[in-house]
């Protein structure tokens, strides 16, 4: 494939003229874009430019096309062009080009476009010309320019429109592609949960067989259902009158006087049977009405059942043909099934109860709600026409507005993403109605999804088109496309980070301010200063304290670009690291930084969730400082009164001597108490299960204590004495783990709220913490310390997973 000419990027050429009898057509514009040329988009392996959709069609027998030129952009020239001949991508989103029609009589030549943009774009000039700009902004795909003469059609044009960041036939046919299988595949898990398909293998994708096992395990309960109301089918009592002979009349009701008063021929008269007195004379009727009550099965709930199974014995019949059609009936099995149903429906649309007339109108009484068999032939009914809903293409998009189309296919990618490590919970985007199953994706619309971690059982969820429950701003409104929202376990708040569909890329072409500073293409500056605006504009507002929070922790553009490896070296992606906002190529190919990016924030630990977000000044200090004081005192119990009293009397002493450090005493705010295996076994209470906030302390002899007598040579002895505001049970207590406190140790209550052995509570180097909140993400964690007692431990050996 040849380079273009120099100078022909910039340069507007005729790149289609068509002449016929009545009118030329001539178009004009650029023959490049820019971009295009950049990244190389729309080349086949061999880099050769591949095919475009081209048609011209004249629509009327007036009209005669005599001659078609087309742009050759490899030879740069217009040439001959014949139906059948190669067309080259010469027309792309977001580039104008200008079209002019050149009547060669006067008359009422018009130009028509289903876009009404386009439409009202291309207005007549004189009398003799039909000209304006086209510029088909973001949709993509093929396109049709109608000339209409008296309001009638007589020429369509249809060009093939190619994207400018993204290749057309590899990039664009797969993300449709995703589209379509991700609705596909979320449709299928809404209706397995809904109508607990048990018994049914899990797959992500559903093969034809797969969907027939489904087909057939409804179908069975369907015809099952109908055979129970076979046995007591619903019906009304229905009168009838009819005209007899006077003398076979069992039974004669009111409604007879009013019929002989309007046939008065009937009556006869006679003085010995009469028995009608009129004008003193009797009569007697020749003829009257004799009524009598018959069942009648064609009620609204019977023509209903009748209408579902008339309804899916049409769908077996058109997805029978449609297999024959496509050669793809190859499966005996699957013939098998197919004709069972059929002979099935068949046979029971026989039956006598459904003898009815044709359905006019759905209306859901409480006998399909409730009566036997009705219930399940309309639950059934609902489950079976969704599935054949869904094989007949009820999902296919013909989305041509690309910004639009990326925007949703950026949300299904990312629940993609998610979806194939971790349990979806709940969603929102497939919905069932009446009708069908609706898709609820749209601009316009908000959707969510649940997932659940299998291995901690930390809930997240990924949110479309809104804000998490209580997160707004105070300013502007902010609403960005994608926002995930983690809740980690040991955390009270969560974690959330924006991720915002742009189709918006910089190809960073030379000399230009964007090659200057990044020499690489990626996300557009404007983009990346939203995602700064995002995270610090949305706030939450904390219901105690009634305090504003910035509640985002990291904002990302998600662009098209497929060179992953290059973008690494781009500065909007070593900004991810440094300060949690930046931008991730994002194409149907390269999903790669993505999904490792996705799994590092969601096995991160609450504390590196945190660390990630960029803190004020000082902040790292001011928690450095908070968490390194050891403000809790875990002292061990010597007997098992000591804890009755301890608890009763709200205190706890320990002699003076065994603190070292006096000034500890003035930070600590907590006392705990640890119960010894030796003493404590016996009632099943060992490890730490108390503890309570110091009100006060003193420095006192052991005979001042007088809520526990001193033992004989104590009583002189100084002790501190804690007093404290109340005893507090923990819910989960800190177990031994084979070791023990011999007297008194000291940590933090950060540290205290999350062990859950004895022997970490010994972790205070930075690095001993690191390592004990990641592998604490993954499992049960092992402290090896060089002492059994953990008091009286000089260091941390190692932090190490516990074998399962």
């Amino acid at each position: 494939m040849a380079s273009p000419h120099t100078g022909s990027l910039n340069q507007s050429v005729e790149l289609l003229r068509v002449e016929t009898n009545l009118f030329n057509l001539y178009i004009q514009g650029k023959p490049f874009h820019p971009t295009v040329e950049s990244l190389q988009l729309h080349r086949t392996n061999k880099k050769e430019w591949v095919f475009a959709g081209l048609q011209v069609l004249a629509l009327s027998k007036f009209l005669t096309i005599e001659n078609i030129l087309l742009y050759n952009p490899d030879l740069g020239q217009l040439l001959e062009w014949k139906t059948g001949d190669q067309s080259y991508p010469i027309f792309f989103e977001t580039q104008s080009y200008e079209l002019v029609i050149e009547k060669k009589k006067d008359m009422a030549l018009s130009f028509y476009h289903e876009n009404v943009y386009l439409r009202q774009a291309i207005k007549p000039l004189g009398k003799m010309i039909v000209s304006g700009l086209l510029n088909f902004q973001n949709e993509v795909g093929l396109t049709d320019l109608e000339l209409q003469l008296d309001q009638k059609p007589i020429f369509q044009l249809q060009l093939e429109i190619f994207p400018s960041k993204i290749d057309y036939k590899q990039d664009y046919q797969l993300i449709l592609q995703d589209v379509n299988q991700q609705i596909y595949n979320l449709s299928f898990d809404f209706l397995r949960k809904t109508y607990n398909l048990t018994g049914l293998s899990e797959t992500r994708n559903q093969s034809l067989t797969e969907f027939f096992t489904i087909l057939q395990h409804v179908f069975n309960q369907l015809i099952q259902a109908v055979e129970r109301i076979k046995a007591v089918p619903h019906s009304r009592l229905e009168q009838m009158n009819r005209v007899v002979e006077s003398p076979r009349v069992k039974k004669a009701g009111r409604e007879n006087i009013s019929y002989l008063t309007k046939r008065p021929h009937l009556l006869a008269q006679d003085e010995k049977l009469g028995f009608i007195p009129i004008d003193n004379g009797l009569y007697y009727p020749s003829h009257a009405l004799e009524t009598k009550r018959q069942v009648n099965y064609d009620t609204v709930e019977n023509r209903f059942v009748r209408w579902v199974l008339v309804r899916i014995l049409n769908k077996l019949k058109e997805l029978n043909s449609r297999l024959i059609d496509q050669n793809r009936l190859k499966d005996p099995s699957l013939a098998k099934r197919l004709s069972y149903m059929q002979t099935q429906l068949q046979r029971i649309l026989k039956m006598d109860f459904l003898n009815v007339g044709e359905m006019r109108q759905l209306s859901i009484s409480l006998v399909l709600q409730m009566a036997p068999g009705y219930k399940e032939v309309y639950r059934n009914y609902l489950m079976l026409m969704k599935g054949l809903s869904i094989q007949s293409d009820l999902f296919r998009l013909s989305m041509k507005d690309l910004a639009q189309l990326y925007e949703y296919w950026c949300f299904l990618k990312i629940h993609d993403l998610l979806s194939r490590k971790y349990e979806l919970v709940k969603q929102d985007i497939i919905k069932v109605n009446r009708t069908g199953i609706f898709v609820t994706l749209d601009k316009s619309q908000q959707a969510r999804m649940v997932y659940r971690n299998p291995i901690n059982g930390e809930i997240f969820t990924l949110y479309y088109n809104a804000l998490p429950k209580g997160d707004h701003s105070e300013t502007l409104g902010q609403k960005p496309d994608n926002v995930l929202t983690l809740k980690k376990n040991d955390s009270m708040m969560e974690y959330k980070y924006i991720f915002d569909a742009k189709y918006r890329l910089n190809p960073a072409y030379e000399d230009t301010p964007y090659y200057n500073k990044y020499k690489i293409p990626g996300p557009e500056e404007d983009d990346i200063n939203t995602m700064h605006r995002y995270r610090d504009a949305i706030v939450y507002t904390d219901k105690q304290s009634l305090e504003l929070e910035r509640s985002m922790f990291g904002a990302y553009v998600l662009f098209p670009y497929h060179n992953e490896e290059q973008y690494r070296d781009h500065r909007f992606y070593k900004s991810i690291e440094l300060i949690n906002v930046g931008g991730f190529p994002f194409l149907p190919n390269s999903t790669k930084l993505m999904e490792v990016f996705l799994d590092e924030i969601i096995l991160d630990s609450p504390e590196k969730a945190y660390e990630r977000s960029l803190r004020p000044r000082g902040t790292k200090e001011y928690y450095r400082n908070k968490l390194a004081g050891k403000n809790v005192l875990v002292g061990s119990l010597r007997e098992v009164t000591q804890l009755d009293d301890a608890l009763n009397y709200g205190f706890y002493h320990i002699p003076l001597e065994n603190i070292s450090d006096h000034s500890l005493l003035t930070q600590l705010e907590y006392v705990a108490l640890y119960q010894s295996r030796n003493q404590f076994l016996s009632r099943g209470d060992v490890g730490v299960n108390w503890f309570g906030k110091i009100v006060s302390w003193k420095v006192v002899r052991r005979k001042e204590i007088i809520e526990r007598p001193a033992r004989r040579g104590t009583e002189e002895k100084l002790y501190v004495k804690f007093t404290i505001e109340e005893w507090i049970k923990r819910q989960v207590p800190i177990v031994p783990g084979g070791r023990g406190i011999y007297s008194i140790l000291y940590t933090s209550k950060y540290i205290f709220e999350r062990a859950h052995e004895i022997a970490e509570l010994k972790l205070e180097t930075d690095k001993d913490l690191i390592a004990w909140r990641e592998q604490r993400r993954q499992g049960a964690v092992n402290v090896v310390l060089d002492h059994d007692q953990v008091d009286l431990a000089s260091r941390v050996i190692d932090v190490q997973l516990k074998e399962s």
